[in-house]
């Protein structure tokens, strides 16, 4: 991560320290809250995961975050059980892996919630480049490198522009290539901007942006 091209961006951080300082107060503070609140949700999710096909009740899949560092996030399964052996590390509208309760889960963004757990473990933040798997992240460029300086997020202004990420992606002959050659190089642009302007406000706008898109998928 340390090249002339991560540089700006390192910089731009460091003069923001007492921001960075309150993002994680805020990350655990409202995680906390959260994850008290939306219990009762995460036990009916839990029960209806469960009932709709054998596996587990979250997918621990490996993601990378701040820093290069690897964790197990937690998402709760929408797909049948080892999806990730079965196709791509993306998903495609109408995918076959998908459960029947998990097409349902999705179109609420409900198995996000679940990275409450992550954002108060500090592996995650609410607002930041969400985490990809390894393999993705080996091809990044120099400069896709500063995403990795801030942890991985639960949302981003990327998440908000590519939320039919996965329509987007059915058309396609082979899904990884056009997901790291075409897809991923457009979201990084914001990513990267979003680093750059990091400002807790900033995080605000983005967090509320988020439940509107989420509330407008679902009408």
């Amino acid at each position: 991560m340390r090249n002339e091209w991560v540089r700006p961006y390192y910089e731009a951080l460091v003069k923001k320290r007492a921001q960075l300082v309150g993002k994680r107060c805020f990350d655990v503070a409202l995680s906390t809250i959260l994850l008290v609140l939306l219990s009762p949700a995460f036990l009916v999710l839990a029960i209806a995961i469960k009932l709709d096909s054998p596996g587990p009740v979250f997918y621990r899949q490996e993601r990378v975050t701040q820093y290069g560092k690897r964790f197990r996030i937690f998402k709760f399964r929408t797909m049948c059980d080892r999806a990730d052996q079965m196709g791509s590390a993306v998903t495609t509208g109408g995918d076959a892996r998908v459960t029947r309760v998990g097409a349902k889960i999705r179109d609420y963004r409900l198995d996000e919630i679940s990275q409450l757990i992550d954002v108060l473990r500090g592996t995650m933040t609410f607002v930041g480049t969400r985490p990809e798997v390894p393999r993705y992240v080996e091809g990044y460029t120099s400069e896709m490198m500063a995403t990795l300086l801030l942890p991985a997020g639960v949302t981003s202004t990327a998440s908000i522009q590519f939320k039919d990420e996965a329509d987007l992606l059915n058309e396609a002959d082979d899904v990884d290539k056009v997901y790291v050659e075409e897809i991923l190089p457009l979201k990084m642009e914001y990513n990267l901007q979003d680093v750059k302007k990091f400002s807790l406000p900033q995080d605000l706008h983005i967090m509320l942006a988020t439940v509107g898109a989420v509330t407008n998928r679902g009408e």
